[in-house]
């Protein structure tokens, strides 16, 4: 059975009340509770902070036993080198997603500070993004 954790970054609470045309309309609760269902195969955690601080100490925390870290780290992919320098500290591998396409918005967000210590980046299939990113963890590692 794999062990993952979901961890979700700044403003990733408000997802479904947050400008749905670009976040979609489901609570990420919701969502959250269809995955556990969904794959059995899997024991899951999830965790969600607007505090970068929390964020590095939960990926310290998690990032030596975890089968996989799922990452969002929302506005802090693009500012945060002490959150890449966390992922880079640890063993476990982090998947970095994101809901929107991050490309096709505003060009800050064209870059990633995180990606390079990640395993790998999926972005731009809303909240499917985090399946394709649990099925690959479930597939190949």
């Amino acid at each position: 059975m794999k062990n993952i954790i979901i961890v979700n970054g700044p403003n990733l609470n408000l997802v479904g009340k947050r400008e749905p045309t670009i976040y979609g309309k489901q609570n990420f609760n919701d969502f959250y509770q269809k995955v556990v269902q969904d794959f059995p195969q899997a024991r899951f955690e999830y965790y969600q902070s607007n505090v970068e601080g929390l964020l590095i100490d939960k990926i310290q925390k998690v990032g030596f036993a975890a089968d996989a870290i799922i990452l969002n780290a929302g506005a802090y992919t693009h500012t945060s080198l002490a959150l890449a320098d966390a992922i880079a500290a640890v063993r476990t591998p982090v998947i970095e997603v994101h809901i929107s396409n991050v490309y096709a918005r505003e060009p800050i967000r064209h870059q990633s500070l995180i990606a390079a210590n990640c395993l790998g980046s999926i972005s731009g299939f809303g909240l499917y993004s985090y399946q394709l990113a649990i099925q690959y963890v479930i597939q190949n590692l």
